[in-house]
């Protein structure tokens, strides 16, 4: 449940950067990218884990 946790915070974190993006600042731009590369990061952490989980309880 902590790596989803995670994937969360790292969502939300970056909610204030897109807003500022779409309003035209080119910086929080990158700084999104950053996030997407750290949510993708997170994402194949919890999806590793779920498939552990799933084959541990067959």
């Amino acid at each position: 449940m902590n790596k989803y946790e995670n994937l969360k915070n790292i969502v939300a974190a970056m909610d204030a950067d897109v807003q500022k993006f779409y309003n035209g600042n080119a910086a929080a731009g990158t700084r999104v990218r950053k996030a997407l590369q750290d949510v993708k990061k997170a994402a194949q952490e919890f999806r590793i884990e779920v498939q552990e989980l799933k084959a541990k309880n067959k």
